[in-house]
């Protein structure tokens, strides 16, 4: 996400895939729901700043 380029972006990614590819399958699935709340955590934030910026655009 904060990577200066897309050389380094993939760098980073692929270091992430090696990491999930060394966890043992419990790791994996821990690893798995953390992210998912994680995302889901932020995504409802950032559509709760949306909304606030969205609605300054749209007087009642």
């Amino acid at each position: 996400m904060n990577a200066g380029s897309d050389e380094e972006r993939g760098a980073i990614n692929q270091e992430l895939k090696d990491l999930y590819a060394s966890l043992s399958e419990e790791d994996k699935k821990d690893f798995n729901e953390q992210l998912q709340k994680f995302l889901t955590t932020q995504v409802a934030r950032i559509k709760s700043d949306y909304e606030s910026v969205h609605g300054l655009d749209r007087p009642n």
